[in-house]
């Protein structure tokens, strides 16, 4: 039976269902030398489990027009099941299954293995991704949140099926929680009393287990990784505060002031005011330690230098300037409209009850942040700023003469 907390929230949906059970240990508990164990063994508890091989589940999920997936995250492990409501109960027990009876055999480890390599190997042809690369070692080093979840191509190329065992381990060991929304059969809730038992202890804190994110950093404030190509990308962050922090809502608003729509402050300033930039956006997730804040462009080689200029002004000002009475009431109301797109679907809205649980955090913690929104000032905005974003880092991909100069512009 599955050791964890059950939430059910029903939904008027014409006949579906999302169960998401997230577990505590993720990719952000991956130990070095085996950065990687933790995907990989997610990969496969849905590659065989209880009685069936990894064929027959596929046919037991496909077949139901199901989807079935379980992914490792930098704080933890989910598994997602969707599915129609009359499928649910011949379904759930799958769940507690996949985490107390996997297969874990031989040959699909090594295939699982084997294409984590590929997207890595795939990922370095991507120069986004090379950046973010860059800056997360940079920011976090080999801590927890350093490194991709699929892990490090070195690393995982040695490792061994054994290595996942304590992994399972601690995660039947562990309490987790299981969200489900939708519609679903009264004879759901008996079978989940079958493989739900509830938690022995109301101490959240004992499973919280936070990673350690941040580990042997780097002492230098800039990396670059040269590739030929005709564009630079560029990210300007640094890691900042949990999620459920106090300060926490405020870098939410700054987020949306900066990052969201074609009103926001990156795209205005570097696409509409000076066209120096193909693509810009900010990087800010909910996580358990030090949350990435990170702004990202990716601009031509001739106008690299001003868009640097411009990204490390924008991030500057966010201490230096206040908002306008306009640009704050404007962040409040797309603060509003992307909470309210982010709880559209069940899947949406049984993840956000899970992620809450395993961050400790109330279930009205986010009609809470609806309430606190008016109260926040334009000057709480810069002080939060001051105290979160004055240590900025910065990575670079592009072009090996290009990097050399840019270089140079930051040190100056």
């Amino acid at each position: 039976m599955l050791n964890g907390e059950l939430l059910l929230e029903s939904v008027q949906t014409p006949g579906v269902m999302s169960a998401k059970l997230l577990l505590p240990r993720g990719s952000g508990h991956d130990c070095i030398g085996s950065r990687g164990a933790h995907q990989l063994l997610a990969s496969l508890l849905t590659r065989g489990c209880g009685p069936y091989d990894q064929n027959e589940i596929a046919d037991l999920v496909e077949g139901c027009g199901a989807g079935l997936r379980s992914d490792a995250h930098e704080d933890g492990l989910l598994i997602s099941l969707r599915c129609c409501s009359h499928d649910a109960p011949k379904l759930i027990s799958i769940l507690d299954w996949m985490i107390h009876q996997p297969h874990l055999e031989e040959d699909q480890f090594h295939l699982e293995r084997s294409l984590s390599l590929q997207t890595l190997q795939r990922q370095q042809e991507d120069p986004f991704q090379m950046a973010f690369d860059g800056w997360r070692h940079l920011a976090y080093g080999n801590g927890g949140y350093g490194h991709d979840a699929l892990g490090l191509a070195d690393e995982l190329e040695t490792l061994e099926l054994s290595v996942l065992e304590p992994i399972l381990g601690n995660l039947q060991s562990s309490k987790g929680v299981l969200a489900i929304a939708g519609q679903w059969p009264a004879e759901l809730e008996d079978r989940l009393a079958e493989v739900i038992l509830p938690p022995a202890t109301t101490d959240a804190s004992v499973e919280q287990e936070n990673v350690t994110a941040a580990q042997d950093v780097p002492n230098s404030s800039i990396q670059m990784d040269p590739i030929d190509t005709e564009q630079v990308v560029m990210m300007l962050g640094q890691p900042t505060i949990p999620h459920g922090h106090p300060d926490a809502l405020g870098l939410r608003l700054l987020q949306c002031h900066l990052g969201y729509g074609m009103s926001s402050l990156l795209f205005r300033r570097l696409r509409e005011d000076h066209g120096v930039a193909y693509d810009v956006g900010i990087h800010h997730p909910n996580r358990l330690g030090a949350s990435p804040f990170v702004l990202h462009a990716s601009s031509g080689s001739d106008k690299a230098e001003l868009a640097l200029r411009l990204l490390c002004e924008v991030w500057n000002e966010l201490s230096e300037e206040c908002l306008s009475t306009n640009d704050l009431e404007l962040a409040q109301a797309k603060f509003v409209g992307q909470l309210a797109h982010s709880r559209q679907t069940c899947s949406q809205r049984a993840e956000r009850r899970a992620q809450l649980s395993r961050f400790c955090l109330p279930e009205n913690h986010d009609q809470e942040c609806l309430d606190r929104i008016e109260t926040i000032s334009s000057s709480d905005l810069q002080r939060i700023a001051k105290d979160h974003l004055t240590s900025p880092k910065l990575s670079l991909c592009g072009p090996q003469t290009l990097l050399t100069t840019l270089h140079k512009n930051w040190n100056d």
